[in-house]
């Protein structure tokens, strides 16, 4: 009986972690599917929106990686005369 009864509570639980994790993959699919939404009213605004993704993912990293990242950039543009 006591095997039973723990059974059914792991079950329980594992059904309620099942149902919140589907329960977020719905919500992720809905806030991706808004995302696409804005970029397609910024694209047909004018905006280009590749350049926006960029800048989206740029907002996320820190300053000092992107400085960096900018100056080897820059350094490798010069040593192939493209700078």
């Amino acid at each position: 009986m006591k095997d039973e009864q723990a059974y059914s509570v792991a079950a329980d639980e594992l059904r309620q972690f099942i149902e919140q994790f589907e329960q977020l993959e719905a919500e992720k699919k809905d806030i991706a599917e808004r995302q696409k939404e804005v970029m397609a009213e910024a694209k047909a605004r004018g905006y280009d929106t590749k350049v926006m993704k960029k800048i989206v993912a740029l907002r996320k990293r820190d300053r000092d990686d992107i400085a960096e990242e900018e100056a080897i950039l820059e350094m490798y543009k010069q040593a192939l005369g493209m700078g």
